[in-house]
This record gives C-alpha cells, sequence and structure tokens, in this order.
C-alpha cells in the first residue's frame, strides 16, 4: 500500500451547541472546498464503529490535506477560512479540536 507523502495533516472535530445545526455547520464547510491551497478534503460525521478506543462524541469532522506546511498556513489566513470560522464554527461549535500531523 502506497503512503501518503509530502502531506500534512489537518483534522479537526466539531462539537455543537445545537445539534439542529449540524446542516449548517455542514453548510460552511463546503464553503472550504475552494481554498487552493487544499489538496484533499473529507467532510463527515461519526461511523457507525463502536469499540472502546473510538470517540463518536463529536458532531462533524474535517479532515484537509495539504502539500506542505507553508499550505496549511496560507489556509489558515485564507479569507473564506476566516469567514467560515468567524460565521460557522464560533457561532455554532461549544468545542473544537484540531489534530495536525507530518510525515516522519
Amino acid at each position: 500500500m502506497p503512503l501518503l507523502q509530502n502531506t500534512f495533516v489537518h483534522h479537526v472535530h466539531f462539537w455543537l451547541k445545537n445539534k439542529a445545526d449540524k446542516d449548517k455547520l455542514i453548510e460552511g464547510l463546503n464553503l472550504l472546498k475552494p481554498i487552493p491551497h487544499i489538496r484533499d478534503i473529507h467532510i463527515g460525521v461519526p461511523a457507525d464503529t463502536n469499540r472502546d478506543v473510538i470517540d463518536r462524541s463529536y458532531d462533524v469532522s474535517l479532515l484537509l490535506l495539504f502539500n506542505t506546511p507553508e499550505a496549511q498556513a496560507a489556509y489558515q489566513i485564507d479569507p473564506t477560512h476566516i469567514i467560515f470560522a468567524e460565521q460557522y464554527a464560533k457561532p455554532l461549535c461549544a468545542k473544537v479540536v484540531v489534530s495536525d500531523s507530518v510525515n516522519i
């Protein structure tokens, strides 16, 4: 199986203040798709997997792949990302957890 090379992984989990806002958060996440720095994007919800080590408490997740740490840094200051953070994530979410990783 080929390994992902030259990949910066940005994985975000969102916990909503109000579960009824899930579609609105997903709408906001879809705004991120055209940002040119993003190599791949996955917007998801918890899978129906139930093992002790799996945290299914979040409502929505965002997985982004970038070619370089610099591309990820550029994404962070992209105006569309700022709009998402200010108009969707901050008002709708009670908690946001980010995990970033790079190749070893």
